[in-house]
């Protein structure tokens, strides 16, 4: 089946979570990624173990599951480019690509003539996308930024958590994940505007910039009232109820969305609530959530977690378990919708893999090819893309330029 990005090259500069998520879904709908890693090393998320794969006997392999859940659909070239000759591979690679996407602090690369403006010069019609923690400018433009750290300042660990306990962070690096589903949205908005103008451009994505964008409904709520959101646990400041409920094993999650779902429930329940006038609307109820919440828990300790769910689904009430991560991948409903990929390892075998949740119907996305062993695919891209000869493929490798994998 065709792939709706399989016209296009992206040379990946990116390393760790944000650029290589990008990149990885830019993979997924076909499009080419060149991988440039470091000589001997490679993306620093390859040693971010345990815990690392296994190969068919069981055994661990070098390979850690953090490198392998962004990383697929990539070829592996390795290029030192503090070297004058690496810098000219790079630069070779880059007339040869429609994308780079880099995630160097400001101004990193053009001590080695990669900048946007060195590159854009040789190819014109280039997108650039480059990936910091604080963007291009600004007063802490020259800071490194990392997930955690832009957690706190943008805001989310304010809101994450219970009112009495500390800041939390969310449980998975949630700023990074959403950079890269900014940066390849605004790839794809580039490469629109080429096809009309026929000009590349330099894309400045920070961590800090997308972590306030998504703080959503609870920065309006800020901007609208003048009052800081403060933490509430698992609880929404604008809906009621919409919170973990404890169960008589365990805790269940209602999601009340209307008045009406909130009648059914209380229907199931046997209570009165949805004719007191202190609960009858959202707004009410939002009002006095203090006095509704702990009369629901008394009410919801009644039965078990699959009673309730089992209830209050057949009366159309918004509700669903807490699961762990084995409950998830063994969900009917997310194995049916192919969220767990097998993909051929050249070393581990056979490899388990999230899917991808975009679905095309006439482009679907395409798992092509495992994340690759560092530098495999060294020789093959210069060679068949560089025209590079065997005999200047082996100089580079000598002088520690490249380190191909045979």
């Amino acid at each position: 089946m065709p792939s709706a990005l399989s016209h296009l090259r992206v040379l990946d500069l990116s390393r760790v979570l944000a650029g290589p998520w990008a990149t990885q879904l830019l993979g997924d709908l076909g499009a080419e990624i060149i991988k440039i890693e470091r000589p001997g090393s490679g993306d620093d998320t390859r040693a971010w173990g345990p815990p690392w794969i296994k190969d068919e006997a069981g055994e661990d392999t070098d390979i850690a599951a953090y490198y392998l859940c962004t990383n697929r659909n990539k070829r592996s070239v390795t290029i030192d480019f503090t070297q004058p000759e690496g810098q000219a591979l790079v630069r070779e690679l880059a007339m040869q690509c429609d994308v780079l996407v880099e995630n160097f602090k400001v101004g990193g690369l053009a001590q080695y003539g990669l900048d946007y403006a060195t590159l854009s010069a040789l190819n014109p019609r280039l997108i650039y996308c480059s990936i910091t923690g604080f963007g291009q400018d600004g007063p802490y433009a020259e800071r490194a930024g990392y997930d955690f750290l832009i957690q706190g300042m943008g805001g989310l660990m304010s809101l994450t958590g219970q009112p009495d306990g500390p800041p939390t962070k969310v449980g998975v690096a949630l700023t990074d994940i959403l950079t890269g589903l900014y940066a390849s949205n605004a790839i794809l908005a580039a490469l629109a505007w080429r096809e009309r103008s026929g000009k590349g451009q330099h894309i400045d994505l920070a961590l800090l910039d997308v972590q306030v964008a998504c703080l959503a409904n609870q920065a309006m709520n800020y901007l609208a009232s003048g009052r800081a959101p403060q933490r509430m646990g698992n609880a929404h400041p604008n809906i009621v109820p919409y919170d973990a409920f404890p169960t008589a094993d365990g805790h269940m999650i209602l999601a009340i969305g209307n008045d009406g779902q909130f009648a059914r429930l209380c229907q199931e329940a046997g209570t009165d609530w949805a004719q007191d006038e202190r609960f009858a609307t959202n707004a009410a109820r939002v009002k006095h959530r203090d006095t509704l919440i702990p009369a629901m828990h008394a009410v919801t300790r009644t039965r078990s977690t699959a009673a309730w769910i089992a209830a209050l689904e057949s009366a159309a009430v918004p509700c669903g378990p807490i699961n762990t991560l084995d409950q998830v991948f063994a969900d009917a409903q997310v194995q049916h919708r192919g969220m767990r990929v097998e993909m051929a390892h050249p070393t581990a075998g056979p490899l388990p893999l999230v899917g991808n949740p975009v679905g095309l119907s006439a482009t679907p996305v395409s798992y092509s090819s495992a994340p690759p062993i560092l530098g495999a695919d060294t020789i093959p891209v210069l060679q068949t893309l560089l025209g590079k000869r065997k005999d200047e493929v082996e100089t580079l490798a000598a002088r520690g330029v490249i380190k191909a994998q045979r």
